[in-house]
C-alpha cells in the first residue's frame, strides 16, 4: 500500500549485506539472485550445493493478510517438518507454494542406506543450524526489534539441504509500520546487516575452532 516492493528491499538488503561479509575478506559469497530475477525454490538449494556452500541463508520480509491481525519484529527459522506455531506454517506454506524441491540424488545407493546417510547428514546440519541460529538471534537483538518468538522452524524448501546449515530470516513484516519505516531505512538496514555478518563470522571461527583447522576461507 505504500508504494515499497518487498522484493526490492529484500534484495536491497541482501547486497549489503553480501558486501559486508566479503569486506571481511575471509569469506567467498554468492547470490542466488543479484537483480529482479526469480530463482525457483529447487534451484535455490541446488545453486547452494553445487557451491559446495558452507552456509546458506534465505533473506525475506513477511505480510499479514489484511483483517488477520498485526505482528512486529525479526524472526530466525530453521528447518523442521513440523511448524512451531501457525504463523510459522503459513509462512512456509505461502513460501513452499512457488514450486517443488528436488530430491537429493541417491539413485544408484540400496533405499535403506540412502535413507541412513540422509538421516545421519541431516541430524548434524540441524544441529549446526540452530546453532547459528541462536547466535544471530542474540547478535540481530542489538540492531533490531525480534519478534515476540524469535525462533521458529517450518518445513521452507528452501532450507532442506541435507548437508548445508540454513536458515531463513525475516526481517521484519512490510504490514506494519514500525517495521516498514526500518526496513527502509539505510541507517537501520546498516546496523542490521552489520549484527548478521558478525554472526556469521562468529559461526564459523566457532566451527573451526571446534574442528582443530587453522585459518581458512568458506
Amino acid at each position: 500500500a505504500s508504494g515499497e516492493m518487498e522484493k526490492s528491499i529484500v534484495l536491497d538488503f541482501a547486497l549489503l549485506l553480501r558486501d559486508k561479509i566479503k569486506k571481511a575478506g575471509k569469506y567467498h559469497v554468492v547470490m542466488t539472485r543479484s537483480d529482479d530475477t526469480f530463482v525457483a525454490l529447487a534451484d535455490r538449494v541446488q545453486f547452494a550445493r553445487a557451491q559446495q556452500a558452507a552456509l546458506f541463508v534465505s533473506i525475506h520480509a513477511d505480510a499479514l493478510p489484511r483483517g488477520e491481525g498485526d505482528a512486529q519484529g525479526a524472526s530466525v527459522y530453521t528447518l523442521s517438518e513440523t511448524a512451531s506455531d501457525s504463523e510459522a506454517a503459513r509462512l512456509a506454506e505461502t513460501e513452499n507454494r512457488a514450486d517443488v524441491i528436488a530430491g537429493v540424488d541417491l539413485t544408484y545407493e540400496p533405499n535403506d542406506v540412502a535413507d541412513i546417510l540422509i538421516d545421519l547428514a541431516q541430524r548434524e546440519t540441524k544441529t549446526f543450524s540452530v546453532q547459528f541460529a541462536r547466535g544471530l538471534i542474540d547478535s540481530m537483538r542489538t540492531a533490531t526489534r525480534m519478534h515476540k518468538n524469535s525462533l521458529k522452524s517450518a518445513g521452507f524448501r528452501v532450507l532442506k539441504a541435507p548437508d548445508i546449515p540454513s536458515v531463513l530470516i525475516e526481517l521484519g513484516y512490510v504490514s506494519n509500520r514500525a517495521d516498514l519505516k526500518s526496513l527502509t531505512s539505510a541507517d537501520w538496514r546498516e546496523h542490521t546487516a552489520d549484527s548478521i555478518a558478525q554472526a556469521v563470522d562468529r559461526f564459523f571461527i566457532t566451527r573451526l575452532a571446534g574442528s582443530g583447522r587453522g585459518n581458512g576461507q568458506n
